[in-house]
């Protein structure tokens, strides 16, 4: 695919019948406003029930694989079930992530994005000296798992290396049923709903799982105008690569003439309008999947 002044794309571009995401590299991007309001939690252990944390020189930080969107890494922790609150950071520096027993890391979560930008990363709990994030990345194919991969994973990262950023307000409800994108107050009141197209019977939107704004990102060449994609944390958990390519099967939220209907290979299509609406959003909001 063509080049696009100063970044590059990863994957199948303009096919905007089958919705592909590709995934520009060292641009600039825009998040929306967040309140500082915190978040209502998960329950926390003490810091002496929660295990140390391990001691990681540079140079074992530097051969970990880094935790990005195309990134398979096994250690992760699959994430099947939707998340209803949440708190969004920034990272220092590079930061370990680990796996269930949380003694070995098993990958690292970059402190800058693909874009070049600091890194959103969502905490679920906090325990001791240690924070559960989600993850970018994949834990296992779906071409491994009979076409039921998870969608969305985690990892524990230490808590000293993150730095605390405002908590969204608001956070997004896709309803595959439906067909429709809501944006639901952290009150529970739907502020806005937007009718959706969404994945076909063969090439499902993976439900039931919740995931966060990663990143957003202009690009005409994939049929989307100039209509911000919103790019989730979520992946396919049906097909490894539903648009060719290697994007990781991401799961965007996108403009598309055809916003309704079961018509995309995964993502969600809206109006402008809608697209809009969630470019308003701070990144780091949770997306979930019904």
């Amino acid at each position: 695919m063509q080049h696009a002044k100063t970044w590059t794309t990863v994957g199948i571009a303009a096919v905007v019948v089958a919705a592909a995401i590709a995934v520009p590299v060292l641009t600039g991007a825009t998040s929306g406003d967040a309140a500082p309001a915190a978040a209502t939690r998960s329950p926390s252990a003490t810091a002496s029930t929660a295990p140390d944390v391990p001691d990681v020189d540079a140079a074992a930080l530097a051969a970990l694989p880094e935790a990005r969107y195309s990134a398979v890494i096994d250690g992760l922790v699959p994430v099947d079930r939707p998340v209803s609150s949440a708190e969004v950071f920034h990272l220092r520096a590079d930061a370990p992530l680990f796996g269930t027993d949380r003694q070995r890391p098993v990958a690292r979560f970059a402190a800058t994005d693909f874009l070049g930008q600091p890194s959103t990363v969502v905490g679920l709990r906090h325990e001791g000296g240690w924070e559960l994030v989600l993850t970018p990345a994949r834990q296992e194919l779906p071409s491994r798992a009979d076409g039921h991969a998870a969608a969305q994973t985690a990892a524990w990262v230490p808590a000293g290396s993150l730095v605390q950023q405002p908590t969204p307000t608001s956070h997004v409800v896709i309803s595959t049923a439906d067909q429709t994108v809501s944006i639901v107050s952290s009150s529970g009141r739907v502020a806005q709903r937007f009718a959706a197209g969404v994945g076909t019977s063969d090439t499902p939107t993976p439900t039931g799982v919740t995931g966060y704004l990663e990143q957003r990102y202009v690009d005409p060449a994939q049929g989307t105008g100039d209509h911000p994609i919103q790019l989730t944390s979520l992946h396919s958990s049906a097909a490894d690569e539903p648009y060719g390519g290697s994007d990781g099967g991401l799961i965007g939220l996108h403009w598309n003439a055809a916003a309704s209907g079961a018509v995309s290979h995964g993502c969600v299509r809206l109006s402008a309008e809608g697209v809009a609406a969630l470019d308003a959003l701070p990144l780091g909001t949770l997306v979930t999947v019904e």
